[in-house]
């Protein structure tokens, strides 16, 4: 982590980091411009540079940081003891929304970061790549599986829910603005009603 970057504002930070997850997120590794993201953070290029030193140092710190702060929210939100697999996905979409609260785009550059094919982008970040899915996975598996019916497939269960929470993700960022906490309350709502046709009575 560059520790000159944390000893400016807050503000500033924030600004600075929400300009380059946008760009980032809508554009790819790739077609990325430094000048869209100093153009939207309102800083001149060379203080973008001299934080990060390049694109890819950018890039780099951007997602080190957002791996770590949606971690942090991901594993703190969710309580061990909880064994109700649709409760827990709840408390991952509830974690995910205050995250998105202060950073809109970071679910969407971590979700555009999975699929990145740029080498030099992939390389740069090869070592925490699979950190966030590991933490989905591992509060997924306290699920009791117990509670669904015999016909119900958990991993077809859970890999549609995935799509569909990607799919109301990307709905919503592109509504202006974009609020978090509708995202959070439909997303919900396909959650209850999946509840109720795949727990047994």
């Amino acid at each position: 982590m560059n520790e000159k970057f944390f000893d400016l504002k807050k503000e500033k930070q924030d600004r600075m980091i929400n300009a380059a997850l946008k760009v980032f997120a809508d554009n790819g590794y790739k077609h990325a411009s430094t000048d869209d993201i100093v153009a939207q953070a309102g800083i001149s290029k060379g203080l973008l540079f001299h934080y990060f030193g390049s694109k890819l140092g950018l890039y780099t710190f951007l997602y080190d940081y957002s791996v770590r702060f949606m971690k942090l929210e991901l594993t703190t939100g969710v309580p061990a003891s909880l064994t109700d697999y649709f409760e827990i996905r709840k408390q991952i979409e509830f974690a995910k929304m205050q995250v998105l609260k202060n950073y809109p785009y970071m679910q969407k550059f971590l979700d555009c970061c999975a699929v990145e094919n740029v080498a030099e982008a992939i390389d740069a970040i090869k070592d925490q790549r699979g950190v966030i899915k590991e933490v989905y996975a591992g509060l997924k598996d306290q699920s009791d599986r117990s509670l669904f019916t015999d016909s119900v497939s958990f991993e077809k269960l859970d890999a549609m829910l995935d799509y569909t929470v990607s799919g109301l993700m990307e709905a919503h960022c592109r509504e202006v603005p974009f609020r978090p906490e509708s995202l959070y309350e439909e997303t919900t709502s396909y959650l209850d009603m999946m509840k109720q046709i795949t727990y047994t009575k």
